[in-house]
């Protein structure tokens, strides 16, 4: 049997700083709230975050194409920082499993998601969430389209208990040594100057 009191944060936790954080960003300016495991996930949470408002600025029709590109800029800016704390997360989790001697067995399997990959994923979950609950509370939107935002408001509560369940278990199993937590690296290539060719192309260019 899996007990969770061995893990470092319980799926319910991770959601409910999640759902926290999303509220309080959109009132005061994101920041750094924490330090260990939950300041590693914040940092997460945060560059979700910042990337789902500026794709909300990048489909704006009204944006120049100059504001267009500096968005485009920092939305891979953000996607990089987003993509390496998930392996961050993955990090100290793996260290923290060190320290207490957990090790699965040579034959235990792994899952095909990190829980740094799995708690992304209810990071961005969350961000729908909010967002569809905004449009459920338009005043200036129609009945037709309150109910829709409500109908998908249904799913994405459904699709938030299965997600936690599953993340639940993911880091029971690892915790009980059932499991091995194995970092997925991205090895991202767009923003390294030394492996996208547009970029060291360019630089070659600019040398001669």
């Amino acid at each position: 049997m899996i007990t969770t009191t061995a893990v470092p944060l319980s799926s319910d936790e991770i959601d409910g700083l999640l759902e926290d954080l999303v509220a309080r960003w959109h009132v005061v300016e994101p920041a750094h709230a924490a330090d260990g495991l939950r300041g590693r996930i914040c940092d997460l949470h945060r560059f979700n975050f910042l990337l789902w408002h500026e794709e909300d600025i990048a489909r704006s029709p009204d944006v120049t194409d100059a504001k267009i590109a500096q968005v485009k800029r920092a939305i891979d800016g953000y996607n990089q920082a987003r993509n390496d704390s998930i392996e961050k997360v993955d990090d100290w989790l793996i260290e923290e499993l060190a320290g207490r001697g957990i090790v699965a067995g040579p034959d235990a399997p792994a899952a095909t998601e990190t829980p740094g990959a799995a708690i992304d994923r209810l990071s961005i979950l969350e961000l729908r969430r909010y967002h569809m609950r905004e449009q459920i509370d338009r005043a200036d939107a129609t009945l037709e389209h309150r109910e829709k935002a409500a109908a998908r408001m249904v799913v994405l509560d459904m699709q938030r208990t299965h997600l936690m369940g599953a993340l639940s278990r993911l880091l029971g199993e690892i915790f009980a040594g059932q499991r091995p937590l194995r970092v997925f690296r991205q090895m991202k290539m767009y923003n390294d100057p030394t492996m996208n060719p547009y970029l060291y192309k360019t630089g070659s260019r600019t040398a001669a």
